[in-house]
């Protein structure tokens, strides 16, 4: 059986655990953070329901990876927000994709590979690039569906 219990003594720093004991490993770790935004497009040089002025809500999945710093976090998910909500979703979220994007089809494919560039971008950028110790983005998932995807990976995006 499983009880519930009250915490009888808070655990505080300096006294029951040492700021040195924070950062537990030296390993390189990957956090994923999940959005969704709703959008309009139509697809050129297309055959089919999607050349016609339509609408979605995209999901965008996150994998971004790096080392931790002395508290134990590799970054904030609160930054990765504030990089989502100041430098992406600007673009993509109540809009019509075909004019805030730069020229392309606005496919899943592609879009994809620009939401992983301007993320990256953003990770390289001012005092990211110190503060976060070897934070790149792994990959990026759109979902234009909730069955349907388009995936970029670091692997893909940074030899080919």
């Amino acid at each position: 059986m499983y009880g519930f219990r009250i915490v009888e003594k808070l655990q505080k720093i300096d006294e029951d655990i040492q700021r040195d004991q924070l950062k537990y490993h030296h390993k390189r770790v990957l956090v994923s953070k999940e959005f969704t935004f709703d959008s309009a497009h139509h697809l050129h040089a297309y055959e089919g329901k999607c050349k016609n002025l339509h609408g979605h809500t995209y999901r965008v999945i996150f994998g971004l990876s790096g080392f931790v710093d002395d508290r134990g976090l590799m970054i904030d998910f609160g930054e990765i927000k504030e990089i989502w909500k100041s430098e992406i979703e600007i673009y993509l979220d109540h809009r019509y994709l075909n004019e805030t994007l730069p020229p392309m089809n606005t496919t899943a494919e592609n879009m994809v590979v620009w939401i992983y560039e301007k993320m990256a971008e953003a990770l390289r950028s001012g005092d990211r690039r110190q503060k976060y110790d070897g934070a790149r983005v792994e990959f990026v998932r759109l979902y234009e569906t909730p069955t349907s995807y388009a995936e970029a990976r670091r692997e893909w995006m940074e030899v080919e």
